[in-house]
């Protein structure tokens, strides 16, 4: 366990020196954040020492090293818009993003697990295909869409719920349906697969020929071996959801990581979207690493080495 989990702590560096020189060159290649910052009437003197000061006119791998060496530190520089700490500014809006992003699993795990099993369990059958049909529902309407929907019905429409805003459970409901929805469709298509595929298994026959009831069989064992590409899918949707988030929180004026690197990329503010970029693929990577250790618990079979 100890020389895997070594193992899989340099492939996660790896990854993130990887993510870091991919996000650091793209975003070196949307223009001159001098002209963004510097007001229209500025004079190429004045932008040539905004430049120098800022240290954009060294070499493009010299930029590279000196973030790395801050990043290394816990230094992702200064925000070029707000004059303060990148990294600062990026973990502030942390608690928003994992909020809506625990909400929208929580919704999305309450719905299709049940929904998945049931669906397995009465295959063929009026429930089966409502749930298969709204499954493909879920997966076919754009985050955007849907967001705008929700708020011309329950906002606008009917005034039940706020708009914009983060505060209250109620600001909570319509982001994390709008953002939970297309990940509650792939969980429940998944687990239905998956239970379908364990409840034809001559272990369950044989359980179900000596007289076990059904909900011990599906709840004690199918489900239990159903479970790995379950926890796989949800250990990936959580980090597309921390990820996809971006849409989410800027329809819904979510105070989170996304709209802050929507608004930094706009402004062109390099070092709060690396800050972003870095420490939403740390957690993407920390929790692909969790659930590789689940996965012993749930088939003592598997071995890490």
């Amino acid at each position: 366990m100890k020389i895997y989990l070594a193992r899989r702590l340099l492939q996660s560096l790896l990854v993130l020196l990887g993510v870091s020189f991919v996000v650091f060159f793209i975003l070196h290649l949307t223009g001159d954040p001098a002209l963004v910052l510097l007001p229209p009437d500025a004079t190429a003197e004045e932008i040539l020492r905004f430049r120098e000061a800022m240290g954009f006119t060294d070499p493009f791998l010299v930029q590279y090293g000196r973030f790395l060496a801050g990043a290394l530190r816990g230094d992702f520089g200064q925000s070029l818009r707000h004059g303060e700490p990148a990294f600062g500014l990026v973990v502030e809006r942390m608690p928003a993003t994992f909020e809506l992003s625990g909400a929208a699993l929580l919704l999305a795990l309450g719905l299709a697990i049940p929904t998945g099993i049931v669906s397995a369990v009465r295959r063929n059958t009026v429930i089966d295909y409502v749930s298969t049909v709204g499954a493909l529902l879920g997966q076919s309407m754009p985050t955007f869409w849907l967001g705008i929907m929700l708020i011309l019905i329950f906002s606008v429409q009917l005034s039940l719920l706020p708009s914009s805003g983060r505060g209250t459970p109620q600001h909570l409901i319509l982001p994390s349906i709008t953002l939970g929805l297309f990940t509650t469709a792939r969980i429940m298509r998944l687990t239905r697969s998956g239970m379908l595929e364990v409840l034809d298994q001559d272990y369950i026959r044989t359980a179900r020929a000596k007289g076990v009831a059904d909900p011990p069989i599906v709840w004690k064992h199918a489900l239990k071996n159903a479970a790995i590409p379950i926890v796989t899918i949800v250990g990936i949707e959580l980090g597309t959801l921390l990820g996809g988030a971006v849409i989410t929180e800027t329809i819904f004026a979510w105070p989170g990581v996304g709209r802050l690197s929507v608004q930094a990329i706009y402004n062109r503010d390099y070092p709060v979207v690396q800050a972003a970029v870095f420490l939403l693929a740390s957690t993407f990577v920390l929790v692909n690493l969790v659930v590789d250790v689940v996965y012993t618990y749930l088939d003592p079979r598997i071995r890490l080495r």
